[in-house]
């Protein structure tokens, strides 16, 4: 089922994520509403609210059906109207509920991908992450998070609420040595516009050179004081990865090529850029040293920790991470949970993500 709602002109709809900088755009808080503003106006309300055709706008505004047309288009564009479609087997679908019971989760949200190769996969959990901390985080929280390519999904689909005192705290460092971006600036600034929030960046590499240097910038009353929030977070907004010689945290220019072997043989995956093992260990301590950001002790002790992840190719990261306890709340994909409930019903060590029909990267 889908839901209309349309937003008054003026009433501060958020504009998509990197067009907050640009030009103003229709219906802008404090902006003049023009002539063809209140025309698209009407016409949202004529065909959403009241259920005409459009040809009946037409008809009802004396305007042509083309015009009427180009009129719902630009009310969507200013975000005088949004399209929500709200799936119950997200929330309410016997995967959910066995996950919660095997897991010892609080919720979890399992999207659907009806059309093969239709509805980008990322995109979807993007969403349904999105939803999920929208409705959890209250007034005056503290919000941790990480960044990645499910992160940066979360949030371009977050949209605008009413929140106040809310502060969104960066878990772990983002500087690259590469080429390659993290975008942990741009996730950072989406949470914040989204929440109403204070930001407290962490400017720094997820992986130091080494541990002298580490301690010495650890020691800096602001970063200590940074590194201090987000172990006292009461929300933590994550993914895990799965660990390969392509994966972005590998390839930042933090790690030497003997090390990137090392952590692709004994990683099951990451979470904040920390390794860990199958048995839920961390897979290669003098690394884990290096690593700017929350331990994955204090990531697992937070209160509400939702745990964003899909695809095949993320079985045995995600698996490992919700036997170690890391999720109070998880977003995922009908395939993935179908696969980790199927390993947990068998008993055995195999990897689920395993073999033909392993999707790609997410």
């Amino acid at each position: 089922p889908g839901r209309a709602r349309w937003a008054r002109p003026g009433g501060g709809a958020r504009a998509p994520p990197g067009q907050e900088a640009g030009g103003q755009r229709p219906g802008k808080r404090g902006s003049a509403v023009d002539k063809r503003d209140e025309q698209a106006v009407t016409a949202v309300k004529l065909y959403f609210e009241r259920g005409l055709s459009q040809a009946e706008v037409a008809t009802a505004m004396g305007l042509s059906r083309p015009t009427v047309a180009k009129l719902l288009q630009r009310g969507k564009e200013a975000g005088f109207v949004t399209i929500a479609i709200h799936d119950p087997r997200e929330t309410s679908s016997e995967l959910a509920r066995r996950l919660e019971e095997r897991f010892g989760l609080a919720e979890a949200r399992v999207v659907h991908m009806d059309v093969p190769g239709g509805t980008d996969l990322l995109d979807e959990l993007g969403r349904a992450g999105a939803d999920l901390v929208v409705e959890l985080v209250r007034d005056g929280m503290s919000v941790g998070i990480s960044w990645g390519r499910t992160m940066s999904a979360v949030a371009s689909h977050l949209r605008h609420t009413a929140r106040s005192d809310v502060t969104v705290v960066q878990l772990k460092g983002g500087s690259s040595y590469s080429e390659l971006a993290t975008n942990d600036f741009e996730i950072m600034r989406a949470f914040c516009d989204a929440l109403n929030a204070t930001a407290m960046y962490l400017p720094l590499p997820a992986i130091f050179q080494d541990v002298r240097t580490l301690s010495v910038v650890k020691r800096d009353p602001h970063i200590a004081k940074i590194l201090q929030a987000g172990r006292r977070t009461d929300a933590v907004v994550f993914t895990v990865g799965s660990v390969g010689r392509q994966s972005l945290i590998l390839n930042l220019g933090h790690l030497n090529d003997q090390e990137v072997e090392e952590l692709v043989e004994r990683s099951a995956g990451d979470a904040c850029s920390r390794f860990y093992t199958r048995e839920g260990a961390c897979a290669v301590p003098a690394i884990d040293k290096r690593t700017a950001g929350i331990s994955l002790e204090d990531l697992a002790s937070r209160p509400i920790r939702i745990l964003v992840a899909g695809g095949q190719h993320k079985a045995v990261a995600l698996g490992t991470a919700l036997r170690m306890g890391l999720a109070s709340h998880l977003v995922t994909d009908q395939r993935l949970a179908t696969a980790l409930l199927e390993e947990a019903s068998e008993g055995a060590g195999r990897d689920p993500g395993a073999g033909p029909g392993a999707d790609g990267g997410v």
